[in-house]
């Protein structure tokens, strides 16, 4: 069986509706799921991944419309890198990858939730996640919580 290179150029792909005016790249994605959409001038929509058995906040990454297609249709996290300017496949070069549960788009279209099998760290630094720099609530709200516990 032969697999499409990620990266490749998509042969027949439609230019993405980018409502928002941002950079056009092809896309195969539903035009209904596509619809549904609030990008950035980029392009774009923000993806928050999370474990999908514990619901652990993994990573933040983000999507255009052909990598929410190719995560959609091959259950493995495609994201596009803006300061590489290309798709890539979450593990595809660490071995850490993220085997799709599911994906929702939240009510206002702008944002996914990737709930994923995590294999290894989702974090570039080797860590099981990216947050991990708890900062200090010392608010009223931050009061109230700690009363709670």
């Amino acid at each position: 069986m032969t697999m499409p290179v990620p990266d490749a150029p998509v042969p027949g792909a439609l230019p993405t509706s980018e409502p928002s005016g941002g950079p056009s790249r092809p896309s195969r994605l539903d035009p209904a799921v596509a619809a549904g959409l609030r990008r950035t001038p980029d392009g774009l929509v923000v993806a928050v991944v999370r474990q999908y058995d514990t619901g652990e906040v993994l990573m933040v990454a983000w999507m255009d419309d052909e990598a929410l297609h190719r995560t959609l249709t091959t259950g493995r996290a495609t994201y596009w890198s803006r300061s590489r300017g290309e798709y890539w496949v979450k593990g595809e070069t660490s071995g850490n990858h993220q085997y799709v549960h599911s994906v929702a788009l939240d009510c206002d279209g702008d944002a996914l939730l990737l709930e994923v099998d995590q294999v290894g760290p989702a974090c570039h630094t080797g860590r099981r996640t990216c947050f991990h720099t708890e900062l200090p609530v010392t608010g009223v709200a931050g009061d109230k919580r700690k009363a709670r516990s």
